[in-house]
């Protein structure tokens, strides 16, 4: 493992490039390496021509995360399971500047880990009779896109979609802490999504990883039991930049979200009474006691503030995709994290 410079890691991207990305919302996401890939093209050109992948959705819904590769000829490709806070990417889908896929989020997360694996691709019923669907429309998501991605199989007479999966040429991740050897360790981190799947599928095809981190520490500090991405699988780790290192793109660092502290429910702060919270509160009201309810982005995030002020957000079990079981989902640019976390699984697994 080599320590370098967000500039020269930029200069290991070439033109042309699969990139693979970790990032939910804004955790856990390398923006440092993000804008330094954005101010590179800005500058001189490149890197251009790029197939950018990523599961979750990545961004603020102005400029940050994915927003950066936003740029007429940055990208010839991108594969997602999100575009709605990459407004940027979304107007060159619109233009026809870009090819681009709308895959299900979590196939996406497990086409990382079919292509770390040396497999062909993923399995899955997951898209059956949808756009997703290449009898419909394959998620292609303009009159640019031709390639099917996604086909049909049968086996023993029942029909499944096949995913294609794609090695990285480069996997942009992030970890709290970096030790001299690469090991990385995510203590800092709201989510863990899919940072092994991802250095997976970069070292599977003799790509490059490039980690960005808080952090570097000794060999020999770190406790083994603690890192979520060993060493071996680490070529370059760049510190990132102190005002671009947020835990989530809503708040510099939270630590109910990595449980270091534990926070009374009552301290959360409520909803505004608004028609958000009178449809969060009425479908909280179909939630009973000791239940299980995953919530996604959007309206259902208010579900879990209505639940913690109303008392009863003991009595249930809430999960997020992201990877959080029990506590509190968070919202907003900090959906995906969760206050007072039972456990935190990695984004694939959940």
């Amino acid at each position: 493992m080599k320590i370098i410079s967000k500039e020269e890691a930029i200069k290991l991207i070439k033109d042309g490039a699969h990139i693979g990305m970790t990032g939910f919302v804004g955790n856990e996401h390398a923006e440092t390496l993000s804008s330094a890939c954005e101010e590179s093209f800005l500058a001189t050109g490149h890197p251009c021509d790029l197939t950018l992948q990523f599961s979750a959705g990545i961004g603020d819904s102005k400029t940050r995360g994915a927003n950066h590769f936003g740029n007429q000829g940055m990208l010839k490709r991108v594969i997602a399971g999100h575009y709605a806070l990459a407004p940027r990417i979304g107007k060159l889908i619109i233009d026809n500047l870009t090819e681009a896929y709308n895959l299900p989020q979590g196939t996406v997360a497990h086409m990382y880990r079919a292509a770390a694996g040396s497999k062909p691709g993923v399995l899955s019923k997951v898209g059956l009779r949808t756009f997703v669907d290449p009898r419909l429309e394959g998620g292609k998501l303009n009159s640019r896109t031709t390639e099917d991605i996604v086909k049909v199989m049968e086996i023993d007479g029942e029909e499944y979609l096949f995913y294609k999966a794609f090695p990285l040429d480069v996997a942009l991740i992030r970890a709290s802490t970096a030790d001299e050897k690469g090991n990385l360790t995510m203590e800092r981190e709201a989510v863990y999504c899919e940072a092994m799947a991802i250095a997976g599928a970069a070292k599977a095809k003799g790509g490059i990883v490039i980690a960005e981190v808080e952090n570097i520490a000794a060999n020999g500090t770190l406790d083994p039991r603690n890192v979520k991405v060993p060493g071996l699988l680490v070529d370059y780790v760049v510190v990132g930049d102190k005002d671009k290192f947020n835990q989530t793109f809503g708040e510099y660092y939270n630590p109910s979200y990595t449980s270091e502290v534990k926070i009374p429910l009552s301290a959360l702060q409520p909803l505004a009474l608004d028609e958000r919270k009178v449809i969060a509160r009425r479908a909280a009201m179909e939630l009973v006691p000791n239940c299980r309810a995953n919530l996604g982005i959007g309206m259902p995030e208010g579900v879990a503030a209505v639940a913690a002020e109303e008392g009863i957000g003991d009595s249930l079990t809430l999960t997020v995709e992201a990877g959080g079981f029990g506590g509190v989902p968070a919202a907003g640019l900090s959906f995906g994290a969760t206050v007072n976390a039972e456990a935190m699984i990695d984004h694939a697994a959940m």
